[in-house]
């Protein structure tokens, strides 16, 4: 789950890490309050807000260039606002679609001596958290990686035994830092590492991370995202969630307890089991199609959910055929094939539909296929119901 900079920003100071003061509106009339809240007279950094990245360098749908600006008096920040709020926002994280701004952060501007970038999150190959640290602060992590990937620094920290003061000190010392800026550094990167560990997050990252000239040491951006998994153990974190800026399918399956994710293509999926929905997906890009997203019903859906996951599957105009991949151990064929039947009379499908099925049950399942009278094709293999629905998909 992501939230927004601001409200990262809101966590982190309750975490102990220091950030520029900062205020938000989400609509006009705000404005004025939501900027009284900041010293008058000082340089303001007009802020919109997604959940996306490049928001400095993006371009908005009517032609505004920016989604991050520096100004110098609240009028200036109210005009830039104005700008940006209600507006979509293209970035080349978001895709042509762009994102629609409904949050504007005004942020008290700091004086920068020197930026930093600074992360913490899990580290697949070993299991355990990792902070990144580089002295090229401000620009993508990934072109540091490319270009100069010695100014990168790397720290595991063993989650039994926490982020020991050595491993501070080794960031600190690797980003060059002095004096009080060190000590403060020290500080700002044990509590961030207690902050992620503490809200089970999957990712944070603080890009860029600056001193001033009067040597203090501020997260000056802050994006934060969290392990869906854990949520239940964070309530207050749930209540960060902009279902806005999510895709509306996804969020109506995670009311099912289905795991859907939406892609650009065309062919929809339907499969049980995240590692044969993979697979699905491969071997549609290998007879030359384009899988519409991933969609796992778990191995325990019942038929109720079958429907609803074809209701969210035909939801999306780009699909033009389905494919409804099974492998029945604990889930048997037979339900699965009722539901397909189901779903299939309820929602009066037009789209065609291939289904291959196979485990428990297969036979019972095939035969509630070939007796419901749908025009459905049946598969007995993946490669067979891979290349059928590319093709129908063509054809449509």
């Amino acid at each position: 789950m992501n939230i927004h900079e601001y409200q990262a920003k809101k966590l982190f100071v309750e975490a102990g890490v220091a950030v520029p003061n900062g205020t938000v509106a989400q609509s006009v009339p705000e404005f004025d309050h939501a900027l009284s809240s900041l010293p008058e007279g000082k340089p303001i950094v007009v802020k919109a807000q997604i959940h996306a990245g490049g928001r400095g360098k993006g371009t908005f749908k009517d032609g505004y260039q920016g989604g991050v600006h520096l100004v110098h008096s609240f009028e200036d920040a109210k005009e830039k606002a104005k700008a940006m709020l209600g507006n979509v926002l293209v970035t080349k994280q978001t895709g042509e679609e762009g994102k629609e701004v409904s949050t504007v952060y005004f942020n008290e501007a700091t004086d920068i001596e020197k930026e930093y970038y600074l992360a913490v999150l899990m580290d697949r190959a070993t299991s355990m958290p990792v902070i990144i640290a580089s002295t090229e602060g401000g620009m993508d992590i990934e072109e540091v990686a490319e270009h100069s990937p010695e100014k990168i620094l790397k720290v595991l920290v063993d989650p039994t035994l926490g982020l020991r003061p050595f491993q501070a000190r080794q960031i600190a010392f690797g980003l060059g830092l002095s004096g009080d800026s060190f000590k403060q550094c020290l500080k700002l990167v044990s509590k961030l590492y207690t902050f992620f560990w503490n809200k089970d997050c999957s990712q944070v990252e603080v890009n860029p991370l600056v001193t001033t000239p009067t040597g203090e040491v501020l997260a000056l951006d802050a994006k934060v995202n969290f392990d869906s998994n854990a949520l239940f153990r964070h309530p207050d974190v749930v209540e960060l969630r902009d279902l806005s800026e999510e895709d509306p399918k996804e969020v109506e399956a995670s009311k099912f307890d289905l795991n859907y994710i939406a892609l650009e293509g065309n062919v929809a999926c339907m499969v049980n089991g995240a590692g044969l929905a993979m697979a699905t997906m491969d071997i549609i890009k290998h007879y030359g199609g384009s899988p519409a997203n991933f969609l796992d019903v778990g191995g325990g859906a019942n038929e109720e959910q079958v429907e609803n996951a074809f209701r969210i599957l035909v939801s999306d105009d780009a699909v033009k055929a389905i494919l409804v991949n099974i492998f029945g151990g604990i889930m048997k064929c037979d339900i699965i094939a009722t539901g397909i039947v189901n779903a299939a009379r309820n929602l009066d499908m037009k789209v065609p539909l291939v289904v291959r099925l196979e485990g428990t049950n297969v036979e019972a399942g095939k035969k509630i296929l070939a007796d419901s009278g749908l025009a459905l094709e049946p598969a007995d293999s993946l490669a067979e119901a891979a290349e059928k629905v590319v093709q129908l998909a063509a054809q449509s």
